[in-house]
């Protein structure tokens, strides 16, 4: 049983995806601004991500991945999605992405996420790393992972195409 408190920090809480977060996951999954920063091109239908939260056994183990809900401790909506993505028990680490809703950017909340997350990696999961590719374009992504400790270690060079032009990526790593 996971300790409540390890997924509660001072302004949000990870929890698992329920069937009434259709609405916010189909919101952020569709937002065209956020497909230059994603492996995603294509808009998701509502009855796509119906199935995912209704058929996905949201274990980590089977799935190679976990989606949690970032849930305002003040009031209980929805602030974003955090994802161990890639993950691979046998080395020890997983890849890791982050959204949040527009209202809910640039309060430290995605600190406190990655926080909350490094805390369970290593106390349930025994992970050694956690890793983002991130957009070399994307600021504001670089400042967080940097502030929670994450170490840009490698380069993809014009690594995506991105507003009409190649795009390096960095490679972060934070590793315990």
């Amino acid at each position: 049983m996971i300790e409540t408190n390890l997924l509660t920090g001072k302004h949000v809480s990870l929890r698992a995806i329920e069937p009434e977060d259709l609405e916010i996951l189909y919101t952020l999954e569709n937002d065209t601004d956020m497909w230059d920063i994603s492996s995603v091109h294509v808009p998701y239908s509502r009855y796509t991500l119906k199935q995912f939260i209704a058929k996905g056994t949201h274990d980590i183990y089977t799935d190679r991945q976990l989606r949690l809900m970032i849930e305002s401790v003040d009031d209980g909506t929805v602030a974003g999605i955090v994802d161990l993505i890639e993950f691979n028990p046998y080395h020890h680490r997983a890849e890791i992405g982050i959204v949040l809703a527009k209202d809910y950017r640039q309060q430290g909340i995605g600190t406190e996420v990655l926080h909350l997350i490094d805390q369970y990696a290593v106390r349930y999961l025994q992970l050694k790393q956690i890793y983002a590719y991130i957009s070399s374009a994307n600021e504001a992504s670089i400042r967080l992972f940097q502030k929670a400790g994450y170490r840009h270690t490698a380069t993809l060079e014009q690594w995506i195409y991105q507003n009409k032009e190649y795009t390096d990526v960095f490679f972060y790593q934070k590793i315990f």
